[in-house]
């Protein structure tokens, strides 16, 4: 017997689409919007739906924008030089909150993976390598993330970097701030280990 009516059905079903969101979480936010906050649900449909038709992805770096280039692109404040390369918009937004980085990104947009079908094309490594060509980058900065894929990711963009004699960088892993040795994996604990670097207290 269905407790549930069909479109009350179909909002939980729709809310599990986003990350990290289970059946009772999905659950619990639409029964929020619909029995406490019928304005707050009206205004995040209406914000999903202009969001969905114009939002896209900048020309240049691949960043999720309403123009046709970024903010970040199109500022002439930014070092044209030094190129961040990430998988997702997400990263951007998390390194321009924690550092004071000030050259500019690409986005691949996800990292290889064979079997989901994310090749050099699907990541548009074609538009990174035309950048390349072009001679203004100097320095690639690999911020992918420390998996398996996030790691192969990072091999093909050096020797991409490498055939353009383009110095490639990488971001550190290792130990968080405030973190225990014994409560580090061991991937990372490995990581930090091999990326030691000179003490200067």
């Amino acid at each position: 017997m269905r407790v549930f009516s069909p479109r009350l059905d179909e909002l939980i079903e729709s809310l599990r689409r986003l990350p990290g969101v289970g059946a009772k979480s999905a659950q619990r936010m639409a029964l929020h919007l619909l029995q406490r906050d019928r304005d707050g649900a009206r205004r995040l449909a209406a914000a999903l739906q202009e969001a969905a038709d114009t939002v896209g992805r900048c020309r240049d770096c691949g960043l999720l924008t309403e123009a046709e280039r970024c903010g970040l692109c199109a500022s002439s404040e930014r070092d044209r030089s030094r190129l961040c390369v990430v998988e997702s918009s997400a990263d951007v937004f998390a390194l321009e909150q924690a550092t004071d980085y000030a050259g500019l990104y690409f986005v691949l947009g996800g990292a290889l993976s064979p079997l989901d079908g994310l090749g050099p094309e699907e990541l548009g490594l074609d538009r990174l390598e035309q950048r390349l060509e072009a001679g203004e980058v100097a320095e690639i900065i690999l911020a992918t993330s420390p998996t398996t894929e996030g790691e192969a990711t990072a091999h093909y963009l050096q020797g991409l970097a490498a055939e353009h004699g383009v110095r490639t960088t990488r971001i550190a892993h290792g130990v968080p701030m405030g973190g225990a040795l014994e409560q580090v994996d061991q991937g990372t604990l490995s990581h930090a280990f091999m990326g030691r670097r000179a003490y200067e207290g």
